[in-house]
């Protein structure tokens, strides 16, 4: 009798290298532990939630945007949840908010909907700002404006107003633009 081989679990692809030129170095760590947190959580995509808990804990402009009021730690406690029964409702299904997915083979590489598109956004957010690359507040800020992705679901749970969100973003990329 044969005993069948496991396989291992299919895992998100990193993302191209033309898309990872256009992230700061920063913001590639984000997406590179974002990454590792979908195989760690036994997820096929990276989702948006993936993406808000590596900012959380990777990106330090993202941290600022809650302000020492005990607003991250209240995140991160969400985020942590997500693995030992919170976001277990989600595991085994695909990510859509209903964001129209943009970057397809960032989406054929492992990225729910939701995300491949908050990426693109960021990337957009750069370009407008006239910067060749996207930050961690840019990703952070893409997030934020999708309503029903499931980080906007987590900053919710953890009491955050993702207006007030928003302001609080632009006024740091203000800030950090100035010379």
């Amino acid at each position: 009798m044969r005993l069948p081989v496991p396989r291992p679990p299919r895992q998100p692809a990193p993302l191209n290298a033309s898309t990872y030129s256009r992230l700061t170095a920063e913001l590639a760590s984000v997406v590179a532990a974002a990454r590792r947190r979908a195989l760690r959580d036994g997820d096929r995509q990276i989702d948006t939630a993936h993406l808000l808990h590596s900012l959380m804990e990777e990106d330090a402009g993202a941290r600022a945007v809650f302000d020492g009021t005990g607003q991250a730690a209240r995140v991160l406690g969400y985020l942590v949840q997500r693995s030992i029964g919170y976001g277990l409702r989600w595991q085994g299904s695909v990510e859509d908010s209903g964001a129209i997915a943009v970057l397809r083979d960032v989406e054929a590489a492992g990225w729910s909907p939701s995300a491949s598109a908050a990426l693109e956004v960021a990337l957009e957010r750069a370009a407008r700002r006239g910067e060749a690359r996207a930050t961690g507040l840019d990703l952070l800020a893409a997030i934020a404006a999708d309503r029903d992705c499931r980080a906007v679901d987590v900053l919710r749970r953890a009491g955050i107003d993702t207006g007030l969100l928003d302001v609080r973003i632009a006024e740091l990329s203000q800030q950090a633009s100035r010379p």
